[in-house]
């Protein structure tokens, strides 16, 4: 399997995983956690959605894309945290990028900066 494939299949994996977690403790009625995988734009987001006593819930949990073929973690809400992960499945941390830092912070991390 080439390394793009891979990538793809460990995303779906992992972030299908945190959500049937997520999913066995109950959200407020209305709000409704929804995982969109779009494969042709590498785009990886799970997010809430919904109504909770009268205000609009909108919340990322994860956002993650394949860009320039390195993983970019743009969002994570998650207590270990996805890079955690994909270090597990073996992606080195060349080929991760911690998006939701800026480019001089980056550089200051084991991970990619760009």
């Amino acid at each position: 399997m080439d390394k793009l494939a891979n990538y793809r299949n460990l995303i779906k994996k992992i972030l299908t995983e945190y959500e049937q977690l997520a999913s066995q403790t109950p959200n407020p009625s209305g709000v409704d956690s929804v995982l969109a995988l779009d494969e042709q734009r590498d785009q990886y987001i799970w997010f809430q959605v919904g109504w909770h006593d009268e205000k609009k819930i909108t919340a990322i949990t994860v956002y993650v894309r394949i860009k320039n073929e390195k993983i970019y973690i743009e969002e994570d809400w998650t207590e270990e945290g996805i890079a955690t992960e994909l270090l597990r499945e073996g992606v080195p941390k060349e080929d991760i990028v911690l998006a939701f830092h800026s480019p001089e912070t980056r550089k200051l991390t084991e991970f990619a900066v760009a």
